[in-house]
C-alpha cells in the first residue's frame, strides 16, 4: 500500500543534480540483504531522506558519488567521455567540467543518452560491489536520481519516492545551485514526472513540511516497515494476512498489483512465467481483504518447489507451506494443490499462488476474476454474501472460508454457463 507521508521544505540538503545514474540492467534480488530503491526529481529533498536514514542504520550506496568516482581524473571513464564529447568539457587542471557536460547533455537527447551508455555500466558495477560488501542484516538503500527513468524499481524490495512540488524544487535549484529558472526547469523536465514516480512508489515521502516532520516520517518508516521488512528477508518469514480486514474497493490496487507484479517477474528471470491478478482485490469495484492475490503459472510444482522457490524468498515473497494445499486434493475435488508463497513486507499483504498451467485451481482463479468483472449483478451479490459472512465470521478460520458457502457453489455454476455461452478460456 502506498503510504504518504510528510517531508521538509527549504534547505534540507537537497540532492545532487541528476549526474551518474545506475543503468537500465538491474541486480536481481538475492541473498537476505534488503535493498531499497530510493529516488525523486532533482531538487526534492532525497538527500535529507538519505542522511536521516544513513543516521539510523542503513548502508547508503550513492548513484551521484559513484557516478563521480567512476569518471574521476585518470579514470578509464573520464577519457571515454572526452572521446565521445571533446576536451570542452573538462577544466583547466583535468577535471570533469559537469556544468559544461550538462549544457551539452541536457539540451540533446542523444548526447545525454550516449553518457548514459558511458556511465552506467561503471555505475552499476560499482554499486553492485557495494551491495555485495554489507553485513547480512543490513537495509541498503540506493539512491538512484534517475530509478524511474531506467526501470529499475523492480530490482529493489522496496521503492521509497520524494515528492515535493515544482515551485518548490524550483526555488531550491536557484538558490542552492544558482541554476536560472531555464535551466532548473530544463533538468526537471528531462527527468520523470510526478506521476511517473508516484506510480513506481511503494512509499511517497511528500516533501512540503519541516525538517522535524520528514525526520519523524523517516523515522517511522525506519521502525514500523523497514527493520521489520529486512528481518522477515532474511528469515524467510511472511507475514501473516489474518488481521486484515475488509476494506471497500481501492482504486490503488491495479497499480499495486502492477509493481508485485514486476517485482516477481524480476526475480524469477530467466523464467518467462504467467502472472495474473487474482482475487477480490482483482475486480474494479469489489470490497474484499486488502491483499492482493497473485497467480504465477508454472509448469509443475516440482519446479515450484525447486529455483523459483528461492528468488521470491529472496525478492520478499517466502513460502507459506500447510497441507491443505501442499497435497492433492480429493478425487472430483477443485484441484487446489498449489504452493503459496506470502509477503515479507509488514506494509503490503499479499500471497503469491503457484498453480500448474490448465489445472482446476488455476482455471477457477481465473474463471471467477473474469466472471466477476463481466457481470455487476453477480459481483453485487458477490459483494453482500462477502459482507454478511465478514459481519458473522472470524477473519480466520473455517467462517471466512467462503468457498464453501452454497452461494459460492452456484456462482461457480454460473461462472461455468458464463464461459460455455461466451467461449471464455483462460
Amino acid at each position: 500500500m502506498i503510504d504518504s507521508v510528510p517531508a521538509p521544505r527549504g534547505g534540507a540538503g537537497g540532492p545532487r543534480g541528476g549526474g551518474g545514474v545506475v543503468g537500465r540492467e538491474s541486480i536481481r534480488l538475492t541473498g537476505s540483504v534488503l535493498r531499497v530503491g530510493l529516488t525523486g526529481g532533482i531538487g526534492s529533498g532525497k538527500s535529507a531522506v538519505a542522511i536521516r536514514l544513513a543516521g539510523r542504520g542503513a548502508i547508503i550506496v550513492d548513484s551521484d558519488r559513484i557516478a563521480r568516482e567512476v569518471v574521476a581524473p585518470g579514470s578509464a571513464g573520464l577519457a571515454e567521455i572526452v572521446a565521445a564529447f571533446s576536451d570542452r568539457v573538462l577544466t583547466a587542471d583535468g577535471a570533469l567540467d559537469r556544468a559544461a557536460l550538462g549544457a551539452v547533455v541536457f539540451a540533446d537527447e542523444a548526447a545525454r543518452r550516449r553518457l548514459e551508455q558511458i556511465t552506467h555500466p561503471r555505475v552499476r558495477a560499482r554499486s553492485a560491489e557495494l551491495s555485495a560488501a554489507a553485513p547480512a542484516d543490513a537495509v541498503v538503500v540506493n539512491d538512484v536520481p534517475l530509478l524511474v527513468e531506467v526501470g529499475l524499481a523492480p530490482s529493489y524490495h522496496l521503492v521509497v519516492v520524494v515528492q515535493t512540488a515544482v515551485a518548490t524544487r524550483l526555488a531550491r535549484l536557484a538558490r542552492d545551485r544558482g541554476m536560472t529558472r531555464a535551466e532548473a526547469e530544463r533538468r526537471i523536465a528531462a527527468q520523470a514526472d510526478d506521476a511517473r514516480r508516484r506510480a513506481a512508489a511503494d512509499v511517497i515521502l511528500d516533501n512540503d513540511g519541516g525538517l522535524d516532520e520528514l525526520h519523524a516520517a523517516v523515522d517511522a518508516l525506519w521502525r514500523d516497515r523497514l527493520l521489520p521488512y529486512e528481518r522477515n528477508v532474511r528469515e524467510h518469514r511472511a507475514v501473516r494476512d489474518g488481521w486484515v480486514v475488509s476494506t471497500e474497493p481501492d482504486p490503488t490496487w491495479p497499480q499495486q498489483y502492477a509493481r508485485l507484479a514486476a517485482r516477481i517477474r524480476h526475480a524469477l528471470v530467466p523464467a518467462d512465467l504467467r502472472i495474473d491478478h487474482v482475487g477480490s482485490t482483482a475486480v474494479p469495484g469489489l470490497a474484499g481483504r486488502d491483499v492482493i492475490d497473485v497467480q504465477v503459472t508454472v509448469p509443475s510444482l516440482a519446479e515450484a518447489d525447486g529455483a523459483l522457490a528461492q528468488r521470491l524468498a529472496d525478492a520478499g515473497f517466502p513460502r507459506v507451506p500447510e497441507v491443505r494445499w501442499d497435497r492433492p486434493g480429493p478425487a472430483g475435488g477443485d484441484g487446489g494443490e498449489k504452493r503459496l508463497h506470502g509477503g515479507a513486507d509488514p506494509g503490503r499483504p499479499v500471497r503469491v499462488h503457484l498453480r500448474v498451467a490448465g489445472s482446476p485451481g488455476w482455471r477457477h482463479a481465473l474463471l471467477m476474476r473474469d466472471h466477476l468483472r463481466a457481470d455487476p449483478d453477480q459481483r453485487a451479490a458477490y459483494l453482500l454474501v462477502k459482507r454478511e459472512l465478514a459481519a458473522s465470521a472470524p477473519l480466520e478460520g473455517p467462517g471466512h472460508a467462503t468457498a464453501d458457502d452454497p452461494w459460492f457453489a452456484e456462482e461457480r455454476l454460473r461462472a461455468e454457463a458464463w464461459a460455455a455461452q461466451t467461449g471464455w478460456c483462460p
